[in-house]
Parts: structure tokens; C-alpha cells; sequence
């Protein structure tokens, strides 16, 4: 089984700019991210954008729904900022019902130590192998579909709505 990974930005790749003095995206970890994980699994690793998901528009989630779409790939995780993943889930799940399709951020960048990306990258690639087709959203070793999760902004954790 081949897993497409799909990098689109956020917290996830941000790496520390001592011009700037500011969190800047200048490109994926992902791939050195599988290979100090030792990950055995046949992945391909594709960069469609580094945007905070912030600054996402409409136009952005289509382009992402389009590119799960036309992958030849059923499992897809996709790395995306944890603010508005939500949305983007929403449009792939308008438009894609055959595939499974997991997507995971991070609220600490790899590059800083303490993060947590390591491991939701884990984690997701082992949901995508295992859930039902489907729009599925995974954070801190838990997954939750994409229409019942919110981002608990007062804990910093991410949680089913009751």
C-alpha cells in the first residue's frame, strides 16, 4: 500500500528565522521525519503549498480536495496548520468518499524540541492504514472525524464535540 502525504504548511515545518526573529516555513521535514523514524511504509511525499492555515482561502481547500482527488493513492495524510483544518476537511469531504484521507498538524514545529509532529505524523500514517475511507483529522495519538472535533483553544488539546 502506497501513502501519499501532501504538505500544505502550518506550525508543522515552521523552523525559527534569527532575522526575522519570527516562526518561518523554508521547507518540508517530512522527509527527514520518515527516515529518523526508520518508517518502512512506501510513501510519496508531495509539497502543494506552505501557507498558515490562517491565511487559507476557499480557492486553497479546492486546490488540496482536487489534489486528493486526482492522487492515484486511496490513503492520503496531509500535514496542515491545526486552526482551520476543520474547514479543508470539510471541502474534501464534499467532493471524495472512496479514500481515506488523514489530516494532522502540530502545535510545536518539529524543529524545536518538545514537538509533537513526530508523533501525530506517526500516528496518522498508522490511521490512514487502518480506518474506512473517510475524512478523519488525527492529533496527540487520538483521531476523530473530520465533522466531530474542535480545537480546544483554552487546553491547547484537541477533542470530540459531545
Amino acid at each position: 500500500m502506497q501513502i501519499k502525504i501532501f504538505i500544505t504548511g502550518g506550525t508543522f515545518d515552521k523552523e525559527y528565522d534569527p532575522i526575522s526573529q519570527t516562526l518561518v516555513v523554508k521547507e518540508t521535514h517530512v522527509p527527514q521525519m520518515l527516515e529518523v523514524s526508520r518508517s518502512r511504509l512506501e510513501t510519496d511525499v508531495e509539497k502543494l503549498m506552505f501557507m498558515d492555515s490562517l491565511n487559507m482561502q476557499k480557492k486553497d481547500r479546492e486546490f488540496i480536495a482536487q489534489k486528493c482527488i486526482d492522487a492515484q493513492e486511496n490513503h492520503i495524510v496531509i500535514t496542515h496548520g491545526t486552526d482551520t483544518m476543520q474547514k479543508t476537511a470539510e471541502v474534501i469531504s464534499g467532493v471524495l468518499k472512496e479514500k481515506t484521507v488523514v489530516i494532522t498538524g502540530a502545535m510545536i514545529p518539529y524543529s524545536i524540541d518538545g514537538s509533537c509532529s513526530l508523533f501525530n505524523l506517526g500516528s496518522a500514517l498508522a490511521f490512514v492504514q487502518t480506518l474506512e475511507p473517510g475524512v478523519y483529522l488525527s492529533m496527540d495519538g487520538r483521531y476523530f472525524r473530520w465533522d466531530n472535533f474542535r480545537k480546544n483553544k483554552e487546553t491547547g488539546e484537541f477533542e470530540t464535540i459531545e
